[in-house]
């Protein structure tokens, strides 16, 4: 597909979006590439990724081989995902530890949103995608439910770690920050982003280089074959994962790690006034507003971008 300069710098932007929302615990990159408009280029792309491709590299020249893997598309949405994850996961942290509310009522309002675009979608329903709506819902609404755990250093385990995060990074509605958090591997993740642990860094990265090449493949499949069934599939995670970036909590368990610092283990989402302490509620209402209007642009100029 050819493009100018000015759409690519606005792929690499919404790169930038969904790396800030991977970042976040509870938060679906795969949401945002889904209301901006390139969520299907992005799996066809990734899943033309295969021997054939390089065989192209050997004999026509690398000038055909960057055409057929989409590589400017790539290039601009990947330096756009890297940079924005790696800084943000840091901004994150500080934001989930100090201002809580505050984050979580901005991503509620851009799941609100992403429910409605992507439901908008599907063009025909029927039993079959009601009920796959209802079993999306109810997946990602028990994956919300399960407790956090601790970290986990074995090279193995980050490895595989990488292959599942990266799987639910690309889906809609299911966090892969969250996936990390519950396999116990967010916080190794993030220590190794913040020292520069290249071996563990490479580790992670090459589990979830496999994971995406493998599970892209079904994605472009389930999306040729069973489109409408996919959407509502995908919706229902989104829908379900509303439980995840409810703002108000009440924590139930907590944990204490080497360091005696204590963090959530497990939560339940309560009424914002039943809340103990300042529930920020004028302010959340707004940022659930700003962040349900974000959606409503990023939907805008993917739909010019289409």
């Amino acid at each position: 597909m050819q493009r100018n300069l000015k759409e690519y710098l606005i792929i690499s932007f919404k790169g930038l979006a969904m790396g800030a929302a991977d970042a976040v615990p509870g938060v679906s990159g795969g949401t945002i590439a889904f209301i901006s408009g390139i969520y299907e280029e992005l799996i066809s792309t990734i899943s033309n990724i295969k021997g054939s491709l390089f065989k192209t590299l050997f004999k026509s020249g690398f000038k055909t081989f960057w055409q057929e893997l989409n590589g400017n598309f790539l290039l601009a949405l990947l330096s756009g995902i890297i940079i924005s994850f790696v800084s943000f996961m840091k901004l994150a942290k500080y934001l989930l530890e100090h201002h809580p509310i505050l984050i979580w009522s901005f991503f509620f309002g851009l799941i609100v949103a992403s429910i409605y675009f992507v439901g908008k979608q599907i063009t025909k329903w029927n039993i079959v995608t009601i009920l796959a709506l209802i079993i999306g819902a109810g997946i990602a609404f028990y994956v919300s439910k399960l407790p956090a755990s601790d970290a986990n250093d074995n090279p193995w385990f980050l490895f595989l770690a990488g292959a599942i995060a990266i799987c639910a990074m690309i889906l809609p509605g299911i966090s892969g920050s969250f996936i990390l958090i519950i396999l116990g591997a967010y916080k190794t993740l993030s220590n190794a982003i913040h020292d520069i642990d290249i071996k563990k860094l490479i580790i992670f990265v090459s589990g979830a280089v496999v994971g995406l090449l493998s599970f892209s493949h079904v994605l472009k499949w389930l999306f040729k074959n069973y489109h409408n069934t996919t959407l509502a599939l995908l919706t229902g995670f989104i829908f379900g994962s509303l439980n995840k970036v409810w703002p108000w909590k009440n924590t139930l368990t907590w944990h204490t790690n080497a360091k005696g610092i204590q963090s959530p283990l497990l939560q339940e989402s309560i009424s914002p006034f039943s809340f103990q302490g300042d529930n920020h509620f004028i302010f959340s209402i707004i940022l659930m507003i700003l962040g349900f209007l974000t959606i409503f642009i990023l939907e805008r100029v993917g739909s010019k971008q289409a």
